[in-house]
């Protein structure tokens, strides 16, 4: 589904990501933590996919760095990237960037 953002500026974080064989508790934490996230001040949406050999891009949108900074310091997130390095992700990238303009269709 595509977030519904204010208009720009705001914050993207695109975190993409190479899972780990098997789901070892992986989908729902994945489900927990975008529920945590809405909840978080500063959150404004999020856009997730993943294909059938594991490649997986979740773009989250956010309001300002520290809304940004604060989730990433929210406790049960913290427990949930603890396990993405131990055992969840083969190898992941995190990119911040500033979303200036969108453009776009809604459905027909």
């Amino acid at each position: 589904m595509i977030a519904t953002t204010p208009e720009p500026p705001y914050l993207a974080v695109v975190f993409s990501n190479q899972r780990t064989k098997g789901d070892q508790g992986y989908a729902a934490m994945a489900e927990q933590m975008i529920e945590l996230a809405q909840t978080q001040p500063g959150f404004l949406g999020v856009e997730s996919v993943r294909d059938p050999e594991g490649f997986g891009i979740t773009v989250s949108y956010w309001k300002d760095e520290s809304a940004i900074a604060d989730w990433k310091a929210n406790a049960e997130h913290t427990v949930a990237q603890r396990l993405g390095w131990e055992k969840w992700y083969a190898a992941f990238r995190l990119r911040l960037c500033r979303v200036e303009r969108e453009y776009g269709m809604d459905s027909r």
